[in-house]
């Protein structure tokens, strides 16, 4: 899967069970600092007297039962309607969560500008340390939709993370290559070593109890879904926690199963929701994808589980699954993230006669251009025939959608798009589409190509 297929799946990441050396890129979520904890439930209010007093609580009360969207608006009309409020300096950081958790580029970029409106603002706020944890894994998520800046940001607080300083680096790695010879061992022999180390509740072992997680996961035994399910209802780290969701979903039992949709139904962590659907995504069976097929239809869930769940759904190819996204696609019509993620998950399904439906979408004006550029560029995934995105080309009256056709066109093989792109570099009376062909055809490594934009250069 290419790079610019990565950035449009947003799919979630399996955990990282061993270091990664030093020359490996770095991952925005396998980053582990010396404060990984940042604040995550608001104090009770403590100023009755105060004008925000009744805000503070509406917005406390709204992010403790998942209503991250109202949170947020109530924590900003702290910040417009009281600026002088005891409740201000932190009221930004609480917004700036709930963004965070709302899931979304713009609630993403949002939220970040609420952290620095409070660094500027209220630099000696209660919740600044948390802030600066919170920018990182805002970052982090904006870095996993294809955001560059944010990509470099959290790469280099990665490299300058200070690690827990009371454990030494040898004895470190030692207690790791013992968990890794526990793998060889009978299940009676190193489960009970096992359940001592998932015991622990130090920031410093939570990378030891990943570990351990995944080695539970490998001895299939009585105890292997207690363990699991141990961690995921107690363990501090949520890193962890997610970890154990993801493995449990390797345990094909009825008990892992039910207590998997249990979670993605009624956690309180959205964020666990998400791992859940995932994992039962990994487990497969018509009793899975019945389950899935449900979240995804279902607006009573956070957008951001409805969204996994689709994307689950494509990642497993069959025509009732093409048909429910399809129609899952019209029902969704309020929220153009969701449709986008529809037609990605649709892309992933080819042979079913995605293709064709994509490009459909993308030719009918009824729908907002931002979604119909995003079918075309799925369509181009789902294998639609170069041939017919290059015919395309002269029916297509839309610059934005002539303009996102190149660049599909530029991924394309065969077909005659390259010499689709030369021709319209050359002779397309649209200069925006001439450079934008130009643009394009320069990231091919073709030695025609260059001789072809040496001569438009030299051109007199």
């Amino acid at each position: 899967m290419s790079i610019r297929t990565l950035f449009h799946a947003g799919a979630l990441a399996l955990p990282v069970m061993f270091a990664l050396p030093a020359s490996s890129a770095v991952r925005p979520d396998t980053i582990v600092t010396a404060h990984a904890a940042f604040a995550t439930v608001p104090p009770e209010s403590w100023a009755p007297a105060d004008p925000a007093d009744s805000l503070y609580k509406a917005g406390r009360e709204a992010l403790n039962r998942s209503d991250y969207r109202r949170a947020a608006a109530l924590f900003a009309e702290i910040s417009a309607r009281h600026p002088r409020s005891e409740y201000a300096p932190d009221a930004q950081y609480w917004r700036a969560f709930a963004l965070y958790r709302s899931g979304g580029e713009s609630n993403l970029r949002e939220g970040l500008n609420s952290l620095r409106t409070q660094k500027q603002r209220f630099p000696k706020a209660k919740t600044t340390d948390d802030a600066a944890e919170l920018e990182i894994r805002i970052r982090g998520a904006l870095a996993k939709l294809g955001d560059a800046p944010s990509a470099e940001e959290v790469s280099s607080v990665a490299s300058t993370s200070v690690q827990c300083s009371n454990r030494d680096d040898g004895d470190e790695s030692v207690r790791a290559a013992a968990l890794n010879a526990l793998m060889q061992m009978e299940s009676r022999n190193a489960l009970p070593i096992l359940r001592q180390v998932l015991m622990k509740r130090d920031a410093c072992s939570a990378n030891l109890r990943k570990k351990a997680v995944f080695i539970v996961s490998q001895h299939r035994s009585a105890e292997t879904e207690s363990l699991i399910i141990d961690v995921i209802k107690n363990d501090p780290s949520l890193a962890v926690r997610e970890d154990a969701v993801f493995w449990l979903g390797q345990v094909q039992s009825e008990t892992a199963a039910s207590f998997l949709e249990n979670l993605a139904m009624t956690s309180s962590d959205t964020k666990l929701r998400e791992k859940a659907v995932f994992a039962l995504g990994q487990q497969g069976g018509s009793r899975g994808s019945s389950f899935i097929r449900r979240i995804a239809g279902s607006a009573d869930v956070p957008r951001s589980v409805r969204e996994q769940a689709v994307w689950q759904v494509g990642q497993h190819r069959s025509q009732d699954n093409a048909e429910f996204l399809r129609t899952l696609f019209a029902k969704v019509s309020d929220s153009e993230d969701l449709q986008k993620k529809v037609l990605f998950s649709l892309s992933q399904m080819q042979g079913v006669g995605n293709d064709r439906w994509l490009l459909n979408v993308a030719l009918d004006r009824s729908h907002d251009m931002e979604v119909r550029k995003h079918a075309l560029w799925s369509a181009g995934q789902a294998g639609i025939p170069a041939s017919e995105l290059v015919l395309l080309y002269d029916r297509v009256t839309d610059a934005p959608l002539k303009e996102h056709l190149i660049w599909v066109m530029s991924d394309a093989r065969g077909g005659g798009a390259t010499d689709k792109l030369v021709e319209i570099a050359q002779k397309d009376p649209d200069r925006e589409m001439r450079k934008k062909a130009i643009f394009w055809l320069g990231q091919k490594n073709d030695p025609r190509i260059i001789k072809i934009l040496t001569d438009i250069i030299t051109k007199p």
